[in-house]
């Protein structure tokens, strides 16, 4: 329930710096989160509110009512209150213990520590007491607790404002303006933090709070928290509206029966025996006695039935906990079930919704293999077999180069050798790779080197040239400083030719201290092979080759060029760049037709491979995820080319691939026609459908042979828009696999909610960042992963754990079993209870429609709660049908889940009808035998007790074998179940009808001595046996006769004597690398696809050039110091920051270090 609520529509946001008097007066909302649902005082008026809302609940309160009335019952009240209020107390008390623990962690998100400017000062306060218009100070590694604008990095706050758009959830655009000293300072998403975020490479700075609380984007981002209900809890609410309309059919047959008795055999009786008040007629007789039997049948839904699946899910959920399977020991971290309500539905699942970053992968670079010269290097340094052996150790390079990494893995000794003995081509591969990017890199004390990229792929790459001996050390705007084998050489940066994702491709152009002018260029093979000199023919052709073999191992690749200028040709380039820089219209056009220009007939140096780690056991999760007809989805807010990369690695995609389709249209018409290509499509899907394999098999190859769907962020939201949806779901659902790329958090949630819309299958999204949330939320099960980034998707989340390899245990493990188990315990749940209550229907026709009972109405309370109840709780925890590595060995076995063949419509009926087959046996057996029987001393045996108790006793023996028949694994505690139920009937019931419980209460025990005369009855006994021969054996013929003429895989398995293991072999399929067409790639027999992928942002390299990001540590200012004058500080802060020079600065050096504020080169994560 939200606390923080606007109570008008925004059209702007007008804020005042450090004035919360005025900034109060617009009722902006305040940072305090609030998810709990209940308080000390609301809390039982509301959850008793909530749970009679349950069809269920309101049903019983509505029967204790009628029982109540002593007209009409035939029961004592206690037989449903006691269950009544025992189920509203268990329901009550969990989620009391839900919502503690949303109090405890809204305690601990909102209780965090923050550093607010309070009367000039800064001073601590809690995350929920910051308000909109707060000036807040962020630190290095800190999680930003609302949004804020950065660039508000000054040391003196005078009073300023912001006028920006209102709360909106776009995460990729900000507009507003900055109101300083008179002067308008433009605003927009470069200069926004938003919550969630982490503030990386920056000591600190200082931000204005524009959004607080829900306003915030990520909380808008957020969604509604929905209550999540399983497919089985809406099937059993139509199934009890279904029973409750048979009930009343039955009670208004009875009624008329009544009626019909009462008129003309009744009517016989009224000189002696006069109708009951205020009973005057036959009429008011049958109203009444329909009453009764309503209150007498209700037992074919008890609610001893909600009870049971509650303490089943319980313990499901425990054993998710207990699984020390799904513990990670690296981060000490234990699976979850953060829910006890969805544990059924996860062997139901058909979608998996799934982020990639920190996901799938660790977000974790290697450089692997590299190409140089059309030599390959690095061959083994992925074959994990060989890291132990002596042929292929670790390489040692802090021998070599002191300044080296130490956590840098490398097992190639002979490009190391090369780099020693001189080979040009090596090191000048190496000296591409130390020059060529926009790491940033702080040296606290000499020779330890922190780089801090912009992206991982970057830091990967200068970190493999610093330990090959190219060490980057430091760069000013103008300069790149290496250390080049020990030599340390300056650079002049002339130019930085910026990554973008039209180019793929960056370039910088330096002057060597000898006065040589040289462009280096690093980009995606197909784009930079096309700007190669025609010399380099052959070369391309050997690395083209080198470039397939990583891209079938699933390497993140680019292609590394130069190209050497004259002081001519730069003098004319840059003369043209600068005039393309400061044209007013199309700049960006000019500056890409000068970078083109410039990056032409290059020499090609070689190719680069990174390995972008997946997490353990991700390839063989996805393939066994798939060979259970679960389809996967990547919603990911990356780029095309990194995200295709990791289908590939991740075997999500392969190259056996029939075709993968790229839908990247801008506009609606041309998205509707991508998508509208797919008939064609269909008819080779048609002509070519997979490989029929065995159920059994597990490996990749047969799944191979399909069509898989990438689209981009802005083609989706063309496609989800009304009128086109239908398309692509049923385009998209067509394929094996989908990766979504550059989607924003809400259009995670939009792709869900289609998918639950169109195609009603079970949905499931697991992430691990505040941008995964939305779809955790929206998706039947969400699973949050407990990694790098944070807790907001944990606590979104209905299940947790660490590895995304939990989920294949997840799903196929527990999900199925629970799945099973509910399907089996409500099978008999629902047997054993209209066995029991059909009974009162046939006699109905023996008693004059009287609404007598047949059984003891101690009997009646005791048979759910006692005598049945702990034998399917058992079966309900604990059975399976196969052990958990069968699940694992064969998927297939996780279809009759997702095909809903174990509880249904049609499953219910077979066991309604069972159980009324059930009912005939146990009233009509004994009634036949014991009408005409006598005891040895000549005595009748037909009185009412006598039947009841014989009834009884035969009800509860078919019902207990009937569950030890149904129960696939048993366990002590089943033993112990099932025959200490039996055991308890026959202690209690001879204690209920005993003399002495008699002689205590004699208006409440009325069967004195029935079970004691009746069950030394030789002749009761063979009845009993009849009953249950002739109940039992039907059955066990018709479970024969489908085992052997229609078995299920499960029952294959279980007869199998020699169990031969499935295959397990992931590495069947290799990914390959595809040329990235707008339209189509990895197409079967077609060209090779490119493995380029670069996880980099344009703009860096603009910001270098301008000095913006730079700041100095105290080494690095000491070595600059003592190298440059302080001339270029003085013309940069002028440039840059002409405020700072009103201010007064001492000339004491810590002071001198303060005044560079570090803004604007973060990496948000």
């Amino acid at each position: 329930v939200r606390v923080c609520v606007l109570v008008f529509t925004e059209e702007e946001r007008r804020v005042r710096a450090n004035d919360r008097e005025y900034n109060e007066k617009f009722q902006y909302a305040s940072n305090c989160i609030m998810t709990s649902k209940y308080n000390v005082v609301t809390f039982l008026p509301v959850n008793l509110f909530e749970q009679f809302q349950e069809v269920a609940n309101t049903y019983f309160l509505f029967l204790l009512i009628l029982q109540l009335i002593p007209q009409i019952s035939s029961l004592s009240w206690f037989t449903t209150i006691v269950p009544l209020v025992l189920v509203l107390s268990i329901t009550a008390v969990k989620d009391a213990t839900d919502d503690y623990f949303r109090h405890k962690s809204d305690n601990q998100v909102n209780n965090r520590q923050s550093q607010v400017v309070i009367h000039g000062s800064l001073q601590k306060e809690k995350w929920m007491n910051v308000r909109v218009g707060d000036i807040i100070k962020l630190e290095n590694n800190q999680f930003v607790a609302v949004s804020v604008s950065s660039t508000l990095c000054i040391t003196t706050f005078r009073k300023f404002g912001v006028v920006c758009e209102p709360p909106n959830n776009k995460l990729d655009r900000f507009c507003g303006l900055l109101y300083w000293r008179e002067c308008k300072y433009p605003l927009n998403n470069q200069n926004m933090l938003l919550r969630g975020c982490v503030l990386r490479n920056t000591e600190y700075c200082y931000g204005l709070v524009i959004f607080a609380g829900p306003d915030t984007k990520l909380m808008q981002n957020c969604g509604r928290t929905k209550f999540k209900r399983t497919s089985i809890d809406r099937l059993m609410n139509t199934l009890v509206l279904w029973i409750f309309c048979f009930l009343v059919c039955m009670g208004m047959i009875l009624a008329v029966g009544n009626a019909v008795w009462e008129s003309e055999v009744g009517s016989l009786f009224q000189s002696f025996l006069d109708w009951d008040l205020p009973v005057d007629n036959f009429l008011f007789s049958a109203f009444l006695s329909f009453w009764s039997y309503v209150i007498i049948l209700n037992t074919v839904v008890p609610i001893s039935l909600y009870v049971s699946v509650e303490v089943i899910r319980l313990g499901h959920s425990y054993f998710i906990n207990w699984d020390r399977k799904m513990f990670c020991t690296q981060c000490s971290t234990a699976a979850e079930a953060r829910t006890t309500t969805l544990n059924e539905e996860l062997g139901q699942v058909e979608y998996i919704f799934s982020d990639k970053t920190g996901t799938l992968t660790q977000n974790i670079m290697s450089f692997n293999k590299c190409s140089i010269n059309g030599q390959a290097y690095g061959r083994y340094a992925h074959a994990r077999g060989c890291l132990t052996t002596e042929e292929f150790p670790r390489l040692d390079f802090l021998s070599f180069n002191p300044l080296a990494d130490p956590d840098f893995c490398f097992y190639d000794n002979a490009l190391l050798e090369s780099v020693k003995l001189g080979d040009p081509h090596s090191q000048e591969f190496f000296r591409l790779l130390s020059l060529c990017h926009t790491v940033m890199s702080e040296e606290k004390k000499e020779g330890e080197l922190v780089y801090k990229a912009q992206s991982p792929d970057e830091g990967a790459l200068v970190t493999a040239a610093r330990n090959f001996g190219f060490v980057f050390r430091s760069r000013t705007p103008g300069t790149v400083t290496v250390t080049e084998l020990g030599r340390s050489v300056t650079y002049t940066l002339l130019a930085i030719l910026d990554f973008n994702n039209i180019r793929k491709r960056m370039s910088v152009i330096v002057r060597n201290p000898e006065g040589r002018i040289r462009l280096y260029c690093k980009g995606a093979d197909t784009l930079l092979f096309e700007r190669l000199h025609p010399s380099n023919h052959h070369l391309m052709n050997i690395t083209t080759d080198h470039l397939n073999e990583c891209a079938g191992d699933g390497l993140r690749t680019l292609a590394l060029a130069y190209r050497d200028l004259s002081e001519e040709q730069w003098e004319e380039w840059s003369e043209s760049h600068r005039l393309a820089d400061r044209s007013t219209d199309c700049r960006e056009d000019r500056l890409a037709a000068t970078y083109e220009h410039i990056e032409q007939d290059m020499m090609l140096l070689g190719a680069t491979a990174i390995e972008d780690k997946l997490q353990e056991g991700v390839p063989e999760t996805i393939a066994i995820l798939s060979l259970a007809n679960i389809k996967i989805w990547v919603l990911t807010g990356d780029k095309q080319e990194t995200a295709v990369n990791i289908g590939y690695s991740c075997k999500m995609l392969t190259d056996d691939m029939t075709e993968v389709f790229i839908i990247s249209g801008y506009t609606v018409q041309s998205v509707r026609e991508e998508l509208r290509e797919w008939p064609s499509v269909e008819e080779k899907q048609q002509q070519c459908p997979p490989p029929p394999g065995p159920p059994s098999s597990t490996t990749l190859d047969s799944i191979s042979g399909e069509f898989a769907l990438v689209i981009n962020g802005h083609s989706l939201a063309h496609a989800l828009e009304a009128d086109m949806e239908g398309e692509f779901v049923s385009t998209a659902c067509a394929c094996r696999a989908v990766i979504c790329c550059r989607v924003t958090p809400l259009q995670k949630a939009l792709v869900v909610e289609v998918i639950k819309k169109h195609k009603k299958a079970v949905t499931l999204a697991i992430g691990d960042g505040a941008n995964d949330v939305s779809m955790i939320k929206t998706a039947h099960i969400g699973v949050g992963i407990s990694g790098q980034e944070g807790i907001q998707a944990v606590l979104a989340s209905d299940y947790s754990f660490s590895q995304f390899r939990f989920l294949q245990r997840l799903l196929l493990v527990h999900g199925r079993w629970s799945y099973l188990r509910m399907c089996r315990f409500l099978c008999y749940f629902f047997y054993k209870n209209f066995a029991f209550t059909m009974v009162h229907f046939w006699f109905g026709f023996f008693c004059g429609f009287s609404a007598q009972t047949v059984y003891d109405q101690y009997f009646i309370t005791l048979y759910n709660i006692v005598y049945t109840s702990l034998p399917v709780l058992a079966m309900g925890i604990f059975d399976q049908d196969v052990p958990e590595q069968r699940s694992l060995e064969y998927p297939k076995l996780y279809e009759p889940g997702q095909l809903n063949l174990l509880f249904n419509k049609r499953e219910f009926f077979i066991c309604i009808a069972q159980g009324i087959y059930t009912s005939i046996v146990l009233f009509f057996v004994p009634y036949a035998v014991l009408s005409q029987a006598s005891q040895g001393t000549g005595e009748p045996l037909a009185d009412y007790q006598t039947f009841a108790v014989t009834t009884a006793t035969a009800l509860v023996i078919v019902v207990s074998v009937q569950i030890a028949l149904d129960t696939g694994y048993w366990t002590a505690i089943n033993h112990f179940f099932v025959w200490g139920s039996l055991g308890t009937f026959f202690s209690i019931m001879l204690a209920m009808h005993s003399e002495s419980l008699f002689s205590i209460f004699p208006k409440q025990f009325h069967f004195v001595g029935s079970s004691q005369s009746t069950l030394v009855q030789p002749l009761v006994w063979l009845t009993i046996a009849l009953a249950t021969v002739i109940c039992i054996v039907p059955v066990l013929a018709f479970r024969f006769l489908k085992l052997d003429l229609k078995p299920q895989l499960s029952d294959t398995l279980v007869r199998q004597k020699k169990r031969k293991p499935a295959g397990r072999g992931m590495g069947g399929v290799r990914g390959g690398v595809g040329g990235m067409s707008e339209g189509r790639l990895g197409m079967r027999g077609g060209s090779r696809r490119s493995g380029y992928a670069f996880a980099h942002q344009e703009g860096f390299g603009e910001l270098i050039t301008s000095g913006k990001n730079m700041r100095l540590s105290s080494l690095a200012l000491a070595n600059f110091a003592s190298r440059h004058s302080s001339s270029w500080i003085d013309t940069l802060r002028k440039k840059n920051y002409p405020q700072l020079t009103s201010l007064s600065f001492s000339t004491n050096k810590t002071d001198w270090k303060k005044m560079f504020l570090h803004v604007n080169y973060e990496t948000i994560c």
